[in-house]
């Protein structure tokens, strides 16, 4: 079973409400997309930090119904 793109964004933005998403569908099949997110959140925090953040966000979908997540994380430039 597949996660639909709309699901992984409202998941994310429900922990990071001020977040710019974007999910892009890599393979056509639902189950690999690319996820860039740029969130106040992040400031101050390591890639590796920001990534265990967004996972946590997808509550334990990733390697599930979410096979593979590209990640792309930053703060606001400011």
């Amino acid at each position: 079973m597949a996660m639909d793109a709309r699901d992984i964004e409202t998941m994310i933005k429900a922990a990071f409400p001020d977040a710019k998403v974007e999910i892009r569908d890599l393979a056509g099949d639902g189950d690999h997309y690319a996820a860039t997110v740029v969130s106040s959140a992040f400031k101050g925090k390591t890639r590796v930090q920001q990534h265990q953040m967004v996972y946590a966000a997808l509550k334990g979908n990733m390697g599930g119904v979410l096979h593979a997540l590209a990640l792309t994380t930053s703060a606001p430039q400011e």
